[in-house]
């Protein structure tokens, strides 16, 4: 659905995207991850046909964004960190401005009316946009979004101000897009929250993609297991990352976490390798790979690099 091919974005004196290539997949919901100044909202900007960048190739849908942004903008949802209101409007007249400016032409009333109940505002169409709150004005943005049915929709820092029924309410909205069909890449600090409904994750720093995964549940050929050991015992440590069905090893004070190769009978052979080095262990179980973890654990990877 979404194609990067050697991007390349520069500002006067500071190249904020340098040679990145990555590709979303259809139907997907993608975590953009990365520390402030990372090059995450430029990265967004370029792939909305906002920002032309210095060179590379774009592709949201088949559509050349660099070569016809106009048209890629009619399968483009996009809502920015600082999302624009006029608040003077009613409610309802904001989402038919957003309507006719993103090319729908037809039952326009229809759609505002589906998009209203979509993000339950239909009770708030007729009042001032400037007397909302912070939550009810995210809603708003989000149904300009979305009003015209894009394939992909890019969203950053969506949950930014909101309180945490407003985020709850917004994690529930992306998993129902995902599920009519609508490729989301979302851009936030609150990790926990991405993970809820994030299928991948797309790592940024530096204006470098340094790793793009995939999230979910455990399968059965390759688990992270959490070692807990009465106390830190680096060389317990050491000795598991020398063995070949484990591939990689986290230490958190008395804590390992280690990814596994093989099930539960190669689990239960290196619990016996572990007692019979007298690792005294207390606990060993599986964990969920969660966005926060799975981000923590790459950062400290390529620390130890």
């Amino acid at each position: 659905m979404i194609e990067v091919r050697n991007l390349i974005f520069e500002y006067p004196g500071h190249r904020a995207i340098d040679d990145v290539s990555f590709s979303i997949e259809t139907d997907s919901v993608t975590a953009l991850v990365g520390p402030n100044g990372a090059g995450k909202t430029t990265l967004m900007r370029c792939l909305c046909g906002l920002e032309r960048p210095l060179s590379g190739d774009i592709f949201v849908a088949g559509i050349d964004v660099i070569k016809d942004p106009r048209r890629s903008h009619k399968t483009i949802g996009y809502l920015a960190d600082t999302f624009g209101l006029y608040d003077e409007l009613q409610v309802r007249q904001c989402l038919r401005y957003a309507a006719e400016a993103n090319g729908v032409k037809n039952q326009i009333d229809i759609s505002v009316t589906q998009t209203a109940e979509r993000l339950n505002l239909t009770d708030r169409l007729t009042q001032r946009v400037g007397g909302l709150s912070r939550g009810l004005r995210q809603r708003v943005a989000i149904g300009q979004a979305i009003i015209h049915e894009p394939r992909v929709l890019i969203l950053d820092e969506p949950a930014s101000g909101l309180d945490p029924e407003a985020r709850h309410d917004l994690a529930e909205l992306i998993k129902i897009l995902k599920v009519s069909g609508m490729t989301s890449l979302v851009s936030s600090h609150i990790l926990a929250e991405l993970g809820a409904y994030a299928t991948e994750m797309l790592m940024l720093r530096d204006g470098q993609i340094i790793e793009q995964r995939l999230l979910g549940k455990q399968t059965e050929s390759r688990r992270h297991i959490s070692i807990e050991l009465l106390t830190a015992n680096p060389a317990i440590a050491e000795m598991l990352s020398t063995r070949p069905e484990v591939h990689s090893v986290n230490t958190d004070g008395a804590r390992i976490i280690c990814e596994v190769s093989g099930g539960n009978h190669t689990q239960q052979r290196l619990l016996a390798t572990l007692v019979a080095a007298d690792a005294a262990v207390v606990n060993f179980s599986t964990v969920e790979q969660d966005l926060q973890r799975s981000y923590l654990d790459s950062i400290r990877q390529r620390q130890t690099k």
